[in-house]
């Protein structure tokens, strides 16, 4: 009776130890869960919903705007999946940027405090749709996202319009929003990649598309040439 009994006292403090880590635990949990909630409310306040739901909209709008244009100027059956212009690469791109955002809103949430900054990139980011879109709609049939090695009927010389001022206007918008992007989310980082990968891009695309269009149009567009800057920094 004694051994039984000296069984169960030892029982009831192993089940009382037992409930003590629970406790314990639980209460380590909860605070973690406190805690968490306080570093995830701080990482996704005002600043952070803000920039990153601006970014979302231009992005969505930017691609579906063109795919419909493509659409409405040339007809469903010569338009696929590739005008939304998005690739790979542009993938990539994008990922780097949004991580580079959560690691600085994290460790240095002030940097995206300055608003001045944030809002002349939104203000990039209009202008450069502004210009693409006109781009676009002024070129009409001439203008399509893969360059033409072929002359066609359609593809006519465009002057007009926009094109009086810039002869690739379509790049320059593209070129304007991109960067336009990470200014508006204070990314130092992709600022400066973004703005050296896209010109690189366009910097080996404008002569190559060139070529082309002076055998298209011979002197006419060498004549344009001469008197129109690219729209892209120092590419003549």
């Amino acid at each position: 009776m004694s051994l039984f009994l000296n069984v169960a006292h030892i029982n009831l403090q192993e089940m009382s130890f037992l409930k003590d880590i629970l406790v314990d635990s639980e209460a380590h949990f909860l605070v973690l869960i406190l805690q968490s909630s306080s570093t995830f409310s701080e990482l996704f306040g005002y600043t952070a919903c803000r920039q990153l739901l601006q970014m979302l909209v231009s992005i969505i709008f930017f691609h579906v705007s063109e795919y419909i244009l493509a659409l409405a100027i040339h007809g469903k059956s010569n338009v696929s999946l590739k005008s939304l212009l998005i690739s790979k690469h542009y993938l990539l791109a994008m990922i780097c940027s949004l991580i580079e955002y959560l690691i600085e809103i994290y460790f240095f949430p002030g940097l995206k405090e300055y608003w001045w900054i944030s809002n002349l990139g939104l203000a990039l980011v209009v202008l450069g749709e502004i210009i693409r879109k006109l781009a676009i709609v002024t070129a009409g049939r001439a203008f399509t996202h893969l360059i033409k090695v072929y002359h066609e009927e359609d593809h006519q010389l465009v002057t007009n319009g926009i094109y009086r001022f810039v002869r690739h206007p379509g790049y320059c918008g593209f070129f304007i929003w991109s960067i336009g992007t990470q200014i508006m989310l204070c990314n130092p980082l992709s600022t400066v990649g973004f703005a050296v990968v896209v010109w690189t891009f366009f910097s080996r695309r404008i002569p190559y598309e060139e070529f082309f269009l002076k055998q298209f149009f011979g002197s006419d567009y060498e004549e344009y040439m001469r008197k129109v800057p690219s729209g892209i920094p120092l590419v003549r």
